[in-house]
């Protein structure tokens, strides 16, 4: 395998067994739809706002929850610029490896690019070096060019993360993720693994080792 997801190269780095589970062995553990039904609604609802749907219906389904939160994104600056694409598959080669993943929008004013992605739940702890970041700012850097940005848009907060973009993170990044992906190919799965607070909430616990 030579394809990777941002989704793909975290699990594999919290847990290499859990990465052999779901995208090795390919075993599918059912969870629970609230966990991602709000997030999915308002990435559907953006989505069709975006591409000049008529939304009217979708919106008058909302919860006041729900109602917040995408007035949050609707007055948002970034989710404001001119529109480029929506809900977009990228990818790109990086040394022997294909990465790639789906874009929420793609935004641009007369300077910039904008990667924009939208969170419900929490932002990633370091959002900077976070895989999501590195695979989408690289891949849209082929397209693009270097003149981009990436904003996580804090639904739930109200608030932006802004990352930049230029020669030095490129490289940065391309390093972390041939490293990554190489480890991936090169794996030995442990017998056995420290047990890690993480794996209370891990859906394959019961048929872990």
């Amino acid at each position: 395998m030579n394809n990777f997801s941002p989704n793909m190269l975290k699990t594999f780095k919290s847990c290499p067994i859990k990465y052999n589970f779901k995208y090795i062995k390919k075993i599918s553990i059912p969870q629970k739809a609230s966990t991602f039904e709000k997030g999915k609604k308002i990435h559907a609802l953006a989505n069709y706002y975006l591409r000049g749907d008529n939304i009217d219906k979708l919106e008058k389904a909302l919860t006041s929850e729900e109602k917040q939160i995408w007035t949050n994104l609707k007055n948002n600056e970034y989710f404001n610029k001119s529109y480029v694409n929506s809900e977009y598959n990228i990818s790109c080669k990086t040394g022997n490896y294909w990465i790639g993943g789906r874009l929420d929008a793609l935004m641009k004013d007369e300077k910039f690019y904008y990667i924009l992605d939208y969170k419900t739940g929490t932002i990633p702890k370091n959002p900077e070096y976070d895989f999501q970041t590195m695979v989408y700012l690289l891949s849209a850097s082929k397209i693009y060019g270097s003149n981009l940005k990436f904003v996580y848009i804090d639904l739930k907060n109200n608030q932006n993360y802004i990352i930049n973009f230029d020669e030095n993170k490129q490289e940065e990044y391309q390093k972390a993720i041939t490293e990554i992906c190489t480890q991936i190919e090169n794996a030995m799965l442990p017998e056995e693994t420290e047990h890690f607070k993480a794996c209370e909430f891990c859906e394959y616990k019961k048929i872990c080792i």
